[in-house]
C-alpha cells in the first residue's frame, strides 16, 4: 500500500515537473516525457500489472488536463507499461542499457502512435516534419533526463524491496 502511495505521489510530482517546470527549460519547444520514464521503470522493475495500472492513471492524468481525445494517452501509456513489464524477468539493477533502450523505444513508440491517432487520421501527413521536430528531439531529451531520473526511481524501488514489515513480509 505504501509503495502505491509513493508511486502516485511520484507520478503527480513528475507530472507537475513535466508540465510546469521543464517548459521553462525547453529545447526548441521540446520537453522530456518524465511520465514515460516512470512508467517504463516501474513496469520494468515490477511487472506488467503495475506498469499497466501506473500507465493508465498517468495517461488519464494527461488526458484530463491536456488531451484532445479522452482516453488516448491512457490507452497508449497502459500498453507501454504492459510491454515494459514483459521485460521484468530480465531486470538487473546493475544494468542500465536495457532500461535506457526500453525508455527510448517507448518514448518513440508513444510519439509515433500519438501522431497516428491524433494527426494522421485527420489527414495531416507531415510525418517527416513531426518526426524530425517533435518525436526524435523529445526522445533524445527524455533519454538524457532518464540517465539521472532512472537511478532515483531504482533507489526508491530498492528501498521498498529491502524494507520489511514487522511480520517479515515485504511491502507490496
Amino acid at each position: 500500500m505504501l509503495r502505491r502511495i509513493i508511486l502516485a505521489l511520484g507520478a503527480w510530482i513528475l507530472f507537475l515537473l513535466q508540465v510546469a517546470v521543464f517548459p521553462k527549460f525547453n529545447l526548441g519547444g521540446i520537453v522530456p516525457n518524465l511520465l514515460i520514464v516512470l512508467i517504463c521503470s516501474v513496469g520494468f522493475m515490477r511487472g506488467e500489472k503495475e506498469g499497466m495500472i501506473l500507465g493508465f492513471f498517468c495517461g488519464l492524468l494527461l488526458d484530463i488536463f491536456f488531451g484532445n481525445l479522452l482516453g488516448l494517452n491512457a490507452l497508449l501509456l497502459l500498453y507501454i507499461g504492459y510491454l515494459n513489464g514483459q521485460f521484468c524477468g530480465l531486470f538487473y539493477a546493475e544494468d542500465i542499457r536495457l532500461p535506457m533502450t526500453l525508455i527510448m523505444t517507448s518514448d518513440f513508440s508513444y510519439g509515433f502512435l500519438y501522431y497516428v491517432c491524433s494527426f494522421l487520421i485527420r489527414g495531416r501527413l507531415n510525418l517527416g516534419f513531426y518526426m524530425a521536430h517533435i518525436i526524435l528531439p523529445e526522445v533524445l531529451y527524455t533519454i538524457i533526463i532518464s540517465i539521472f531520473l532512472y537511478p532515483i526511481i531504482l533507489k526508491i524501488d530498492q528501498s521498498f524491496e529491502n524494507r520489511k514489515d514487522r511480520s517479515g513480509n515485504r511491502f507490496v
